[in-house]
Formats: structure tokens, C-alpha cells, sequence
């Protein structure tokens, strides 16, 4: 039988070459040696996206090859997720997430989302390159508890704190609780601009999305 390290690169390699029965083939594989589902998702899954990310910005990769890596790696997420050892919330919640406007990097946000569903919570995609109004309409629309906000580029965080400023012209701020995450953002700058938290990986969202969103119904109630 193939060793964890075997499994997860397997899978990785997979996932960069868009393999999509490959990928769920390595998936299955995790699952019948017992890892950590996360853990594959996480060390395979979105370190074959960094790779994939690399080669399209070196024009080695182009949109055709983009999708076929991210169809895999949703197909071995598909697996996975199930599995993942996460701790269900006990109050359901809406949450809308989302890259700001101007940035394309995906990952951190869809392990937010994938340990969030897992979780329990009813998760809103809104994707990447998200215009900053389009998260207040989705708020409004989806009656969302909790906001999620990435930014990969220090060029494009200000737009998170367009939003929540958006959030009080609106006079809904009160009614959402907003996490922000992404490489250049600290929890120094998230404080700054108003937000309740940075997590500080896709793992602890979990725990903080909970926390804050039990303050929210704590609020009101």
C-alpha cells in the first residue's frame, strides 16, 4: 500500500495534470488509509493549485488546463469533505465569501469554504475579482450572518474596508459579522478597518466563524 507521502503527491500530481480519475482515485485512496482529509485537501489539493497558478502566470498553463486542474480537484474534494473531522456548528448560519475586487487568488478562499460546509454552514460563493457592492447586495439578498473577504495583493485590500464601510452607509453593520484573510493581511490591518477577525487559516475559520456568529445571535436575542 502507498505511504501518506506517496498518496498525497499522487494526488497533487494529479490535480496539476488535470487528471480528473486520477484524482479521485488518490481521494479514495486517503480515505481507505485513514489520513486526514483535510490535511490531503490542503498538502495535495491546494498545493497543486499553487503549482497550477505558477505555471499559468508563466504562460506554461493556460485557461483550458486551469479548469481541468480545479474540475479535478473539486472531484477529489467531492470525496474528501465528507470526511473531514470538523466539529458541526450549532447554529446554521449564512455566509457569503468572496475575493475583493481587482485580486484572482482563489485558494485560501475555497478552503475556507470547503471547512465551512463541512461545518455545517450554508456557504454563498460569490467567486474572485468580486465587485464591492456585489457583497452588500448578497448580504441583503441572502439575509447573511457572516461575511468573508480575502485579498492575496496589498493593492486590492482597501477594497475590504470599502465594504465595510459600505456595510455601516447601509446601516447592516451590526447585523454581520466579517472575517478578512489572505497573505498580506494581519490582524493589526483587520482590526484597523473594522473587521471582527483574521483567521488565521482555513481551520481556525471554523472555530471563529462560530464564535462570532453565536455573539451576533447572542446580540439579538
Amino acid at each position: 500500500m502507498a505511504s501518506k507521502e506517496e498518496i498525497i503527491e499522487n494526488f497533487k500530481k494529479a490535480v496539476i495534470e488535470g487528471n480528473l480519475e486520477e484524482a479521485k482515485k488518490w481521494a479514495e485512496e486517503a480515505i481507505k488509509a485513514g489520513l486526514d482529509a483535510y490535511e490531503v485537501i490542503t498538502q495535495g489539493g491546494a498545493k497543486a493549485m499553487e503549482v497550477v497558478n505558477e505555471l499559468y502566470e508563466k504562460r506554461e498553463y493556460f485557461v483550458p488546463e486551469v479548469l481541468c486542474s480545479a474540475v479535478a480537484l473539486q472531484a477529489g474534494v467531492d470525496i474528501l469533505k465528507p470526511h473531514i473531522k470538523v466539529e458541526k456548528t450549532k447554529v446554521p448560519s449564512k455566509v457569503i465569501l468572496g475575493v475583493v475586487e481587482g485580486d484572482i487568488h482563489d485558494i485560501g478562499k475555497n478552503l475556507v469554504k470547503i471547512m465551512l460546509s463541512a461545518a455545517g454552514f450554508e456557504v454563498i460563493d460569490l467567486g474572485k475579482d468580486v465587485p464591492l457592492q456585489k457583497f452588500i447586495e448578497a448580504i441583503k439578498e441572502h439575509n447573511a450572518e457572516l461575511l468573508g473577504m480575502s485579498a492575496l495583493m496589498s493593492t486590492t485590500m482597501p477594497g475590504m474596508k470599502k465594504v465595510i464601510d459600505l456595510l455601516v452607509q447601509e446601516g447592516i453593520r451590526d447585523k454581520v459579522k466579517v472575517m478578512v484573510g489572505g497573505g498580506p493581511v494581519t490582524p493589526e490591518w483587520a482590526k484597523s478597518i473594522g473587521a471582527d477577525a483574521r483567521p488565521k487559516d482555513a481551520s481556525e475559520a471554523i472555530d471563529v466563524a462560530k464564535r462570532l456568529v453565536e455573539e451576533l445571535k447572542g446580540k439579538k436575542g
